[in-house]
């Protein structure tokens, strides 16, 4: 690889792709680069951070090396999992969920093969796990939104999650243009009697793999938040022994969905037909979600776990 030394005469983007040689290539660090391009350390990072974003650079995750890890050799044989990737904590528990997202993003693609249809969930976690993956073609590859759509704190929806990762992947997406939660049985049932949105719940149950998170039965979680459920319904599921919420539906301790007021008004896919997947990828971290994914694990929706070092010891303590 040329790069010209010129850098009076360089664009933005050859700029760009000199600092990202020199840094991957030649090994300097950012102060070194900064200085031999003239500019401060922070402008030196944005390059760096830019390279990644247009796919100039591509840095793979290796899974043997974090599934290596002996957490993760104790979670694998304890859950009979195919692969579990734990990443170290950072300094808090939102960059450490930051950086459990990103390990998700270096994992999922080498997970994909021509002809599979991937099952996005939505959520925070999921936002994240598509904002890190990195451009890559798979060739034939279907993405499919699991659930319906809601307003969210975080200013996304389910649609932005699936038609991100679709973009970053290159491939077919197929978003269900529908609310995620309707006001009655009847609201919705005349909702799924529509060909389009009839053909769209067909399409999105013939997924092969899955990435997704599991949420807490909290009065703060995110199936509150987003309006999927109000309080008094979140304590009915509770009392009924929620453990967990997948994809807008609540499952107990041992992975079962449980019954209750938002039955045949969601509109997406049933924790049911999420068990047993091909390749089922949980990103999970944080000490709200450790009881959450328990749940999930027992219930056989996980094939592939990707979390950090302190959430898997607590999982194997609790995991009994």
């Amino acid at each position: 690889m040329a790069v010209k030394r010129n850098l009076d005469q360089h664009s933005s983007e050859d700029v760009i792709v000199e600092a990202a040689w020199l840094y991957y290539e030649e090994g300097l660090n950012q102060n070194e680069i900064a200085q031999r391009l003239s500019v401060s350390r922070a402008t030196v990072v944005n390059y760096l951070q830019e390279a990644r974003e247009r796919s100039y650079v591509q840095i793979s995750l290796s899974p043997k090396v974090f599934a290596s890890h002996q957490l993760a050799h104790d979670l694998k044989n304890k859950f009979d999992l195919a692969d579990v990737i734990v990443l170290p904590d950072d300094v808090s528990d939102e960059s450490t969920a930051w950086r459990v997202a990103r390990g998700a993003a270096r994992l999922v693609p080498s997970l994909l093969k021509s002809g599979d249809r991937l099952g996005i969930a939505w959520g925070k976690t999921i936002y994240d796990v598509a904002e890190h993956l990195e451009h890559k073609v798979v060739d034939n590859l279907t993405v499919l939104q699991l659930v319906g759509s809601m307003a969210t704190p975080y200013g996304f929806s389910a649609d932005v999650c699936s038609s991100r990762v679709a973009r970053k992947l290159s491939a077919r997406c197929i978003n269900l243009h529908v609310p995620a939660i309707l006001s009655s049985k009847e609201v919705a049932k005349l909702l799924q009697e529509e060909e389009l949105i009839a053909h769209q719940l067909d399409e999105i149950t013939s997924f092969n793999k899955t990435v997704f998170a599991v949420g807490s039965c909290m009065s703060d979680s995110h199936v509150v938040s987003s309006g999927v459920a109000t309080l008094d319904e979140l304590q009915i599921y509770v009392d009924r022994g929620a453990a967990a919420v997948l994809c807008g539906r609540f499952i107990d301790k041992n992975g079962h969905e449980i019954s209750g007021p938002l039955d045949g008004r969601i509109l997406g896919i049933s924790a049911e037909k999420m068990r047993n997947p091909e390749v089922g990828i949980l990103v999970s971290t944080g000490k709200e979600r450790v009881r959450p994914t328990l749940a999930a694990l027992k219930g056989g929706y996980v094939t592939h776990l990707v979390t950090s070092a302190n959430f898997a010891g607590e999982l194997l303590s609790l995991g009994n």
